[in-house]
């Protein structure tokens, strides 16, 4: 898979507001500062693609991106972000909750869990929420180079027992750094298997005319 094109289309605040459905999507999500921005934009090979912030939360819109004119990345807002006011937080989260479980187009969620980090709660209950909605997603495990090969095996080990408990399968998995560009080619070599197994379309123009906040689940 090699990205020749990729435009911005539009940010969404409720699944509404969304592009029309057809196109296959890829949509990527994960705790706030997790590296997500700038794993799209090295994806996409185009540094300024998607915002980068240093300010958790800087993402609050569902932001699509269309790519090679056929298929979508779709940027998600970060969960676990404290500093929103709780009337705006709902029916923000409230949006991410039912694109993720409404879209008809969604082919699969990249989940982004910290290297560094042991399991999270946070992540451990989205992931949890995906699972039991039958929403399929893998996992992206970000910033490997700022952790020794031994230490961020143990934390994908780890993530990985921790879900044994109530997940029958393991999901896939893909170690990423945006420094040294690793898992760059493997991530977009996964999102072409994944559009060869869906009917070749177009990119549909639009005409011219919870989570709490306590916890991730809603």
């Amino acid at each position: 898979m090699k990205v020749k094109s990729a435009e911005f289309e539009i940010s969404a605040p409720t699944l509404a507001d969304c592009p029309l459905p057809g196109a296959p999507e890829f949509a990527f999500i994960g705790r706030s500062n997790v590296g997500k921005s700038s794993l799209l934009n090295l994806l996409t090979s185009q540094r300024g693609l998607a915002k980068v912030s240093s300010t958790p939360g800087h993402t609050k819109l569902i932001n699509f991106f269309v790519i090679n004119e056929s298929w979508r990345l779709v940027d998600l807002p970060g969960y676990g972000y404290a500093k929103v006011a709780r009337e705006k937080r709902a029916k923000f989260n409230t949006s991410v909750a039912e694109f993720l479980a409404e879209r008809t187009s969604l082919r699969r969620v990249f989940v982004l869990i910290d290297s560094r980090l042991e399991p999270q709660q946070l992540d451990m209950e989205f992931v949890y929420w995906l699972a039991g909605r039958e929403i399929p997603f893998v996992l992206v495990f970000t910033k490997t180079d700022k952790v020794k090969p031994a230490q961020r095996q143990r934390s994908v080990d780890a993530f990985l027992a921790a879900m044994q408990t109530w997940c029958t399968s393991t999901p896939r998995t893909f170690m990423t750094s945006t420094v040294n560009r690793e898992g760059t080619r493997e991530l977009l070599g996964f999102i072409g298997e994944e559009i060869a197994a869906t009917p070749v379309v177009t990119v549909p123009r639009e005409p011219d005319a919870p989570w709490s906040e306590e916890a991730v689940l809603p």
